[in-house]
């Protein structure tokens, strides 16, 4: 059977555990673009690739995964859908709304070949708890943390991001909550309630803590936070009445149940504990999926939908901290043309 082939389009850190998952899941990485060509060669000559521009992609990559900021998602994706490949999308989606509403019309044009890149999705203990959930009757309590140092590297602090913590923390412990809230039977976010604080040192929020309505009642949180000390706390809970399922991604991946650990460690683990952590993040798996979505020309399980019914979520918590910890309805109903840290500052 041929290679596949995979292009990175971006070549910072997120890139990089891209390359090494792809590789960990047998494609090739053929093709490396960036902002600056001296990046491109770097990064291809880390992986034995070849640097070309943004506008030679894609390089005879069967699939191309966007790793740019968050400003660039929107025009890398739809300049990449019209060449036929498949596009997997990093979080957060896209910078606006709009943005977002483009790329889910050029998903559907394209017969789904565009994929959102959440990782935690395909993690093994996300998907071990999603199954444990489905088990349990009358769900009352529903808790997701993401919590770790503001970063110290990149350009997450800066307005041309498009938000703090809540924007490029806040979508992979939101992304859970969802999938729990679907699991216990909760139905979709419908209403959005949070609080948001800003850094010391910077413009952009820090600490969100985040509640989420679901249609058929229960309320869940997600606090996504760089005010923490420490190793990252990444983790997540969901209860009934009878039962308690409780899971750890980071620093350790284990998942509980009713006090009882159950075994969620991958077969493929091994020494390497970069390699590992890819696994248990979920990040090689998700390039196996979306290459069998691909294969078998279905819609991805993340697809355009999720990724802008996240950025509707986090959009809706911006403006209600904003109006005074409001619940704010989603879809969201606010301005789709500016970025969630625009949103935040008082755009409406």
């Amino acid at each position: 059977m041929k290679q596949r082939r995979v292009g990175l389009c971006g070549a910072g850190m997120i890139a990089a555990a891209h390359a090494l998952a792809a590789d960990r899941a047998g494609w090739k990485v053929v093709a490396v673009a960036s902002r600056t060509a001296e990046r491109a060669r770097a990064a291809a000559k880390q992986v034995g690739a070849r640097a070309v521009g943004y506008g030679e992609l894609p390089a005879g990559a069967d699939m191309v995964i966007v790793a740019t900021p968050p400003s660039r998602h929107a025009p890398d994706a739809l300049s990449l859908l019209p060449t036929g490949v498949g596009v997997l999308v990093e979080k957060p989606f896209a910078l606006t709304l709009a943005e977002a509403d483009e790329l889910v019309s050029a998903a559907a044009d394209a017969g789904q070949r565009l994929a959102y890149g959440e990782n935690l999705a395909h993690s093994p203990v996300v998907v071990a708890m999603l199954r444990q959930a489905r088990r349990l009757q009358g769900a009352t309590h529903l808790d997701v943390r993401a919590l770790q140092e503001v970063p110290t590297w990149g350009d997450f602090t800066t307005d041309e991001w498009g938000g703090g913590a809540l924007f490029d923390l806040g979508p992979h412990p939101l992304a859970v909550a969802v999938l729990l809230g679907r699991a216990v039977g909760a139905g979709e976010v419908v209403g959005v309630t949070a609080h948001v604080r800003g850094g010391a040192t910077h413009a952009t929020d820090e600490h969100a803590e985040v509640h989420l309505r679901f249609a058929h009642g229960l309320t869940g949180r997600v606090v996504a936070s760089w005010q923490h000390d420490g190793a990252p706390v990444w983790d997540a809970q969901v209860a009934s009445p009878d039962a308690v399922v409780r899971g750890e991604i980071l620093p350790r991946a284990e998942l509980v149940v009713n006090g009882d650990d159950m075994d969620v460690v991958s077969q493929r683990s091994g020494s390497d504990a970069h390699l590992n952590a890819l696994d248990s993040l979920g990040f090689v798996d998700q390039v196996r999926a979306f290459a069998d979505d691909l294969v078998e020309r279905r819609r991805p399980f993340m697809d355009a939908e999720f990724g802008r019914l996240i950025l509707e979520i986090i959009c809706a918590a911006y403006a209600s901290d904003r109006d005074g910890n409001v619940e704010v309805a989603v879809p969201f109903v606010g301005s789709r043309d500016v970025s969630p840290l625009q949103i935040w500052r008082g755009h409406r």
